[in-house]
C-alpha cells in the first residue's frame, strides 16, 4: 500500500480555564463563607436574606447564585447540633437527673436556636467549599 498515512493519536484538551473572580485556598474561602461574605473576594455579603444567596457578587462578580448547596447545609447543621445537645443531654442527665418535662422544656428551645444561629454560616462555608472546588456555573456552560 502505497502513501499510507500514520493514524494519528487524539489528546483531549486538558487545560482548565480560570475562572474571571479570585479562587482563595480552600479554609479562606470557607471562612469568609461563615463570616457571610463573598467566598471569592470577601468584600461584600454573599446573602440577601436569611438564607437566599445574591446572584453575583458585586464586587469580583462570582457567581454566587450558580451554587447549589441544596441539602448539605441542613444534614452538616443537624451532624453538629445533635453532637452538642446529646452530648450535653448526657451530661446533664447523668449529673442532676432533671424529670423528663425539665429535660423537654430545656433541650427543645435550645435545639432551635442553635439550629437556627448555625445554619446560614454553614450553608456560606459550604458556599466557600463550592466555589473553591469550581462547582459554579459560568455564563459558557
Amino acid at each position: 500500500m502505497p502513501d499510507q498515512i500514520p493514524p494519528v493519536r487524539w489528546q483531549p484538551d486538558r487545560t482548565v480555564a480560570q475562572p474571571a473572580w479570585p479562587v482563595p485556598p480552600l479554609l479562606t474561602a470557607m471562612g469568609r463563607g461563615i463570616l457571610g461574605r463573598c467566598p471569592a473576594c470577601g468584600q461584600t455579603r454573599c446573602f440577601q436574606g436569611y438564607l437566599k444567596v445574591v446572584p453575583q457578587c458585586s464586587a469580583c462578580t462570582a457567581p454566587l447564585g450558580s451554587l447549589r448547596a441544596d441539602d448539605l447545609p441542613p444534614y452538616v447543621t443537624i451532624f453538629i447540633v445533635g453532637h452538642v445537645i446529646i452530648g450535653l443531654m448526657v451530661w446533664v442527665e447523668s449529673t442532676w437527673r432533671p424529670d423528663f418535662w425539665v429535660q423537654a422544656a430545656l433541650w427543645l428551645p435550645i435545639s432551635l436556636v442553635l439550629t437556627l444561629a448555625l445554619l446560614r454560616p454553614v450553608k456560606g462555608g459550604v458556599l466557600g467549599l463550592m466555589l473553591r472546588l469550581g462547582l459554579a456555573k459560568t455564563d459558557d456552560e
